[in-house]
């Protein structure tokens, strides 16, 4: 199956709670191919690096030390319409906001600590994939 990829993580408060295999479990039975999977930590000055578009709003330090807070899972997946269909699968930024059924209504805990993150185009999942995987370490 060739379709475009995006890129996700589980975030640390999913990731603590024990829900990665559930929500990967999701993510294979909405039809994305796993390319590529690693279980790790940021350190912040990662966090930094990889949320820097970020760097002038006011919860970027926030943000920053929640995701070098503890393991995530890094992911790119692969699907037709793969940024799309995932954004759509992981459900609003506010899993008061989400759609029944998607992974932040299911599994998120607040707008900070919303289990996933997705990105938004396919530019920033190339850039994005890229960050966390080399070439080697892509299936496909």
């Amino acid at each position: 199956m060739a379709g475009t990829r995006t890129f996700t993580m589980i975030k640390p408060d999913a990731f603590e709670a024990g829900n990665a295999g559930a929500i990967l479990k999701m993510i294979e039975a909405a039809g994305f191919k796993i390319v590529a999977l690693k279980a790790t930590r940021l350190s912040p000055e990662l966090a930094g690096k990889f949320y820097e578009v970020h760097s002038e709003r006011p919860f970027y330090k926030d943000l920053c030390n929640y995701m070098s807070s503890g393991a995530i899972i890094a992911a790119i997946l692969e699907k037709e319409n793969a940024v799309e269909d995932f954004r759509n699968l992981i459900g609003a930024t506010n899993p008061a906001n989400a759609a029944e059924g998607t992974i932040r209504k299911i599994f998120a805990k607040s707008i900070e600590a919303n289990a996933v993150h997705g990105s938004d185009s396919d530019e920033n999942a190339a850039i994005e994939g890229s960050f966390f995987f080399n070439q080697y370490e892509r299936v496909g």
